[in-house]
């Protein structure tokens, strides 16, 4: 069963929901990113008495659905479960809530339960904390959704970079060096801003590939000339305004109430670099319409397959 197909709260209940065998309902907190945890619950959701429970994916939901008293990085870290009352269980401690709501599971909850034996299940489960590292998807701490919006994000600087040195390496006008000159600096700084919110471990492994195709995409274009590079620029950072306008959509979906800081501050920065994006946008436009020539087939053409390309890297690398 796909990630995609757990069941989940958005919110838990705030009042306390019974099933039908008459039972409190528990609410259990598990980390989707992780392919071995989602296969356990999705396991666990097949079975009778799985009704009873609430499944929340602390990986994708939102903040006020991981209730009091339990942030995002302690509901990443270990399993958690809330029973009826309000109180949590972490760790085996939890997992024996589980089996014991679950008639397959019976038994073994209530050994898992046992006071003395505990002690034994948390070790075990400690060791598998940290096998669990080399599996879990997230190298950030971010959702699955937003670390692979990051990684797009940290590509397409990654190229933007190489795109103004590319110009610079080709081009000998002094306007459109000045205008490659500024613009380098811009992305530089986003991309050292973004290479803080997301470490390495968590990039594209095509870097090497982005950098060349920036390079070659302002390299090309300078060879014929002010008006090629400025249209160029133009679709470049027409797509890019689309894909943060789209990232800042999900980051408000997740958030609507804006009280998460961490998403708060990421969609600050990433709100920022649009705006530098759409200034670069507006700027290479207002360049190029000072032209009176309009733009032939092949410019056209050319901005076609920059902005298509640049929609198909972001695929590429939500993956790679």
């Amino acid at each position: 069963m796909n990630q995609g197909d757990l069941r989940s709260t958005v919110e838990p209940d705030a009042s306390p929901r019974t099933a039908a065998s008459g039972a409190p309902a528990l609410t259990v907190y598990f980390d989707g990113a992780c392919p071995v945890c989602s296969r356990e619950i999705a396991a666990y959701q097949r079975l009778r008495g799985a009704g009873s429970i609430d499944w929340v994916d602390a990986s994708r939901c939102a903040p006020q659905a991981l209730g009091p008293g339990l942030d995002r990085d302690a509901a990443l870290a270990r399993l958690h479960v809330r029973r009826d009352d309000g109180s949590l269980v972490d760790g085996a401690a939890a997992f024996a809530a589980v089996w014991q709501r679950l008639p397959a599971f019976a038994l073994l909850g209530r050994i898992a339960g046992w006071a003395p034996l505990r002690p034994v299940l948390e070790a075990g489960y400690v060791v598998f904390l940290r096998v669990r590292r080399a599996w879990r998807a997230p190298a950030s701490g971010w959702s699955p959704q937003i670390e692979g919006d990051l990684r797009t994000d940290h590509a397409g600087e990654t190229g933007a970079v190489s795109i103004y040195r590319g110009i610079l390496a080709v081009s000998r006008d002094a306007g459109v060096r000045a205008f490659a000159a500024r613009h380098l600096e811009t992305e530089s700084s986003h991309l050292e801003r973004i290479e803080a919110v997301l470490p390495a471990g968590a990039r594209s492994r095509l870097l090497p590939a982005w950098r060349l195709a920036g390079w070659l995409t302002g390299a090309l274009p300078a060879l014929a000339g002010p008006r090629a590079v400025h249209a160029t620029i133009h679709a470049v950072e027409t797509f890019v305004d689309l894909h943060y306008r789209e990232q800042l959509d999900r980051i408000d979906a997740l958030d609507p109430d804006r009280v998460d800081p961490r998403l708060q501050g990421l969609r600050a920065l990433l709100d920022a670099c649009r705006e530098d994006e759409v200034a670069h946008r507006d700027e290479a436009a207002a360049a190029f319409d000072a032209q009176p020539r309009p733009a032939g087939w092949l410019l056209r053409t050319w901005s076609a397959i920059v902005g298509s390309g640049s929609a198909a890297a972001v695929t590429v690398c939500r993956r790679i």
